[in-house]
């Protein structure tokens, strides 16, 4: 290509590649303009055999050009750095398999970009672009970090993911604070050494995934504050050795799950502030090491089957807590309440620990047949399954009570009345209560009618409330 054949715009740009100067078309120029117009094919050809000067650094940089054309890299080797800022692309860039040293479309718009398997050993600039079509990033290499700051990205009539990071590896952080997004958003098997920064994000597929990133892999953390994001949410074996922060975050999918974060390793989910979520909540099978949530986030059908975590805060009664116990499709965990167990625990709140005990055993006793239902129900109004041993005393001085005055009223006749020791209604009543001690009174005497239904009564409930206590008692014991 010759540059006589060149526009006054495209005679610039060639004459300011060979030292890297800057070339800004934006100034009183008309929109698709003559003095704006550059052909892709010239950008393409400076970039894979423009003119050089010895001692200088050739680069492509330009502001405010409409490039016409298509910008096609695709599988090319190019070593000079690409900023085109604020440019308007006719057509979408091809730059698959492509080798870049750096690349920089920053408020530029474009109807889509694929830059699938590319390698760039620098980083990647999206900041504030407008993106009418997908962004085909899945398996490419970028040695720096991706920045999609308040990038706006849609796909509209696509079915296709918008955002496709798939098995993309970034050496360094993602950055995509203020990004919005209409269309479904693909990380699947990507991994970002750094952090991924979404905060102030917005996030809309209604219709069904709005981020799919199984098994993501993040070296430091996740921080998504004050995100928006009305569709599914799945990062089902995501591994976060940092934070997944959520707070005052909005997560909506009604009808279906906002977010499924199961079989992940996590430090620390943050989870508060925000609206309750909208759709199911899943964390089954996962690990984590700090869980910060707001029982008030938490929506009507909670997943945490096998869920495993360390600590959990804010500190809140267990009356606060144990409703997502029991939102788990009518399932019962065992675990779960031994989780929430150890963890009023280790902030030593034993009292809250056996709340949720007496809660575990509550719940187990819903899914016994009517026999062990029934025993459930005599354990727990008597010792309360052995966390509130003190009721098995106030039943005893009830019963004692009760005894001791209808046979005070009317004393049975003794057996033999040269050998019976003196009547005393207290111990006789005791003697019919506990099993095991004898005060030498009911063997003394015959009561008969009423008083001896009433005796029996007391002998049974005695046997009763003896072996729930030890029933109770037994249980503490072994659990501690």
């Amino acid at each position: 290509m010759e540059i006589n054949d060149l526009t006054p715009a495209e005679q610039r740009v060639w004459r300011a590649f060979a030292t890297g100067t800057t070339v800004d078309l934006r100034p009183d120029g008309e929109e698709g303009g003559p003095e704006r117009t550059v052909r892709a094919a010239v950008l393409r050809t400076l970039l894979l055999n423009g003119p050089r000067e010895p001692g200088e650094v050739a680069a492509l940089k330009v502001l405010g050009a409409r490039v016409t054309g298509v910008l096609d890299l695709r599988f090319a080797a190019v070593d000079s750095v690409v900023r085109l800022g604020y440019c308007t692309f006719d057509a979408t860039p091809r730059l698959a398999g492509a080798q870049l040293n750096y690349l920089s479309l920053r408020d530029s718009t474009l109807p889509g970009l694929a830059a699938s398997r590319s390698r760039i050993d620098g980083s990647v600039r999206l900041t504030r672009c407008r993106i009418g079509g997908p962004v085909r990033l899945g398996g490419a290499q970028i040695s720096g970090a991706l920045f999609l700051d308040e990038a706006e990205v849609t796909a509209a009539d696509s079915a296709e993911p918008v955002l496709q990071l798939n098995q993309a590896s970034i050496d360094d952080d993602l950055c995509a604070r203020g990004l919005r997004t209409r269309g479904r958003i693909r990380l699947d098997g990507a991994a970002v050494a750094g952090s991924i920064d979404l905060e102030d994000a917005e996030l809309r597929n209604p219709d069904g995934n709005v981020i799919d990133a199984e098994a993501l892999a993040v070296g430091a953390n996740v921080v998504a504050r004050r995100l928006t994001a009305e569709g599914r949410v799945d990062l089902r074996g995501a591994r976060i050795p940092g934070r997944l922060d959520l707070l005052y975050s909005r997560l909506a999918n009604p009808g279906g799950t906002a977010m499924r974060a199961s079989s992940c390793v996590i430090g620390e989910l943050w989870l508060r502030g925000g609206p309750p979520i909208e759709g199911r909540l899943n964390l089954r099978r996962s690990q984590i090491e700090h869980l910060d949530l707001d029982p008030e986030m938490l929506p009507d059908q909670v997943r945490l089957l096998d869920l495993t975590y360390t600590s959990l805060t804010p500190q809140v009664p267990p009356e606060r807590r144990l409703p997502m116990l029991e939102r788990d499709e009518d399932i019962f965990d065992p675990h779960g309440y031994e989780q929430l167990t150890a963890a009023y625990r280790r902030t030593g709140d034993d009292h809250a620990a056996r709340l949720v005990q007496l809660a575990k055993q509550r719940r187990h006793r819903t899914t016994l047949p009517w026999y062990g239902r029934l025993w459930g129900h005599v354990q727990d109004a008597t010792v309360g399954y052995g966390f509130r041993p003190l009721r098995a005393l106030g039943w005893l001085l009830s019963l004692l009570a009760v005894g001791s005055v209808a046979f005070a009223l009317h004393a049975p006749p003794p057996l033999k009345a040269d050998e019976a020791p003196q009547f005393n209604p207290v111990f006789y009543t005791l003697d019919l209560l506990l099993p095991v001690i004898s005060f030498g009174q009911e063997p003394a005497f015959a009561p008969a009618g009423r008083q001896q239904a009433l005796a029996y009564a007391l002998v049974l409930i005695g046997w009763i409330l003896a072996t729930t206590v030890v029933a109770g008692v037994t249980r503490t014991v072994s659990r501690q």
